[in-house]
């Protein structure tokens, strides 16, 4: 078996080539609550995302957009999940190499939950979808975002939640917010792609796609995968007899082999080329610093 990407070390690497300070410490619980799933066939399911509503005068949003800072989002939101609004990542550290984004249903499954729901797996699919903000903090993702999250969901009667993140930090913020609404009473299972992230944090329930970040509900333009995938997730919910319980997805990326050496590795860069995306990733910072200057 081909050893998953660690994310941790690989991100550290990559921001110390391209001359930034200390590096960044990455959340970690030896333990996490764990909260009965209850019978799915009865329940109503929510996906938690990490996602951003779709905004035409913040600049490309598109597929095999660059990363668009402008894009950004800093509070939990929630909003209509039928039809499927339009969510969209490329405010976040996805793999641009070997992904596009251009299916949604590789990173938002309610289009899978709702077939779900139609085969009688599930009770609902929840008429809402939740938005959780990509954060470096921790403090404030625990502080802030979690009982906000917290409180919506609450309110909104979800019986279990479906964490879906998409880039390494999405990884941290979603396992962060799944042990809070774990501690509020209500299951949770994570679909991720960052596995060293996930467990670090300590989380309930993790379902594992070894997929470029971009890809946590299945392979793109594959929709018996992206059933696949969630309904590995549904039984994973079900199942797990206990905190920590990690499931990894036997489906394959269906790309280059070596894609998993790509992914912001500094020993793949030229000089140039890390003096460009050093250039690049201090003008994302600037607009995501306007952007949530603007909103907050």
């Amino acid at each position: 078996m081909t050893e998953p990407i660690r994310y941790i070390d690989r991100t550290r690497a990559y921001y110390r080539a391209l001359g930034y300070g200390a590096a960044y410490e990455w959340a970690q619980n030896d333990s996490a609550p764990f909260a009965p799933a209850p019978d799915l066939a009865a329940a109503t399911v929510a996906v938690v995302t990490t996602a951003a509503p779709f905004r035409p005068e913040a600049g490309d949003q598109g597929p095999g957009a660059p990363y668009n800072g402008q894009a950004k989002f800093y509070e939990v939101y929630a909003l209509p999940s039928d039809p499927v609004p339009d969510l969209r990542i490329s405010h976040v550290a996805i793999d641009r190499d070997h992904t596009t984004a251009e299916d949604p249903g590789s990173y938002l499954p309610l289009a899978a939950l709702k077939r779900a729901e139609e085969a009688g797996r599930i009770g609902q699919a929840a008429p809402l979808v939740f938005g959780l903000p990509t954060n470096r903090s921790q403090r404030h993702t625990v502080d802030v975002d979690c009982p906000e999250l917290v409180g919506r969901l609450t309110s909104a009667g979800i019986d279990a939640v479906i964490f879906v993140p998409n880039c390494p930090v999405c990884h941290q913020s979603c396992a962060l917010a799944a042990r809070a609404v774990e501690e509020a009473g209500i299951p949770t299972v994570i679909m991720g792609c960052a596995l060293d992230i996930v467990k670090r944090a300590g989380v309930p329930r993790f379902l594992f796609s070894d997929f470029p970040l971009g890809n946590a509900a299945g392979r793109p333009n594959d929709v018996p995968s992206q059933d696949q995938t969630l309904a590995m997730a549904l039984d994973l919910l079900e199942t797990a007899q206990g905190p920590r319980a990690t499931h990894w997805s036997p489906l394959v990326w269906p790309g280059p082999p070596d894609w998993r050496e790509d992914y912001s590795n500094p020993a793949r860069l030229s000089a140039d080329e890390i003096a460009r995306r050093r250039a690049e990733f201090d003008k994302g910072k600037a607009a995501a610093k306007a952007r949530r200057t603007e909103t907050l």
